[in-house]
């Protein structure tokens, strides 16, 4: 006999169900850069959605710029994220993550102990240490309210990236070919406010090149 699992109606508080983590690198109005870590997003074609909220300083950056790098964080890289995580550029520091215990933070890379390459195509600069560094430009915007979400925080935005190049550490290359090596890329995943790598290959789709 066929036993289904048992369910539950819940109402969890976050629905972080697991998506990699991304450091947005914005300019500053001074010229300095802002991270961003966040774990809103998702990617077609040459084209990644990314969701933020719509008072922090990497949004109003990226809004203003109109461009910004996507660095996907590694499973190595997970401790230095969460240095940063009750961090913010904004200065004034927004009163609900004043409130929640985020302190402003002028140099995120110092701070997090990453070091900043330059771009190709965009002026704020990639995060060496990520495995892949995506250069982008901004399509389109949308900004969202929702009353239910922390009164004081407003609302979203979701943003639309054109991915304009792609740089890849060497070792996560298969070596002659455009391909990223799946069993030596190890992406960082939030999922319900933890920090979790990648397990062990289950399979590959009919439609995998490599």
């Amino acid at each position: 006999m066929h036993c289904t699992p048992d369910s539950v109606v819940i109402r969890p508080s976050i629905l972080y169900f697991g998506t990699p983590i991304i450091l947005i690198t914005t300019r500053n109005p001074d010229g300095s850069t802002d991270i961003t870590p966040m774990s809103s997003a998702w990617a077609l074609a040459d084209r990644v959605v990314i969701g933020l909220t719509s008072d922090g300083q990497g949004l109003a950056n990226l809004l203003r710029e109109r461009e910004c790098v996507l660095n996907l964080a590694d499973t190595a890289q997970h401790e230095s994220i969460e240095r940063l995580a009750p961090t913010t550029g904004r200065d004034p520091v927004p009163a609900w993550k004043r409130d929640i215990g985020y302190r402003h933070e002028p140099d995120k890379f110092a701070l997090a102990c990453w070091h900043a390459l330059p771009s190709s195509t965009v002026a704020a600069p990639r995060i060496a240490e990520s495995p892949l560094q995506l250069e982008a430009r901004l399509s389109h915007a949308l900004a969202c309210q929702l009353d239910a979400w922390r009164g004081q925080a407003g609302g979203y935005v979701i943003l639309e990236l054109e991915v304009l190049r792609v740089h890849a550490h060497a070792e996560i290359v298969i070596p002659g070919t455009q391909h990223i090596d799946p069993a030596r890329y190890h992406p960082l995943f939030y999922v319900f406010r933890h920090y979790f790598g990648r397990g062990s290959r289950l399979g590959r789709t009919f439609k995998a090149e490599v």
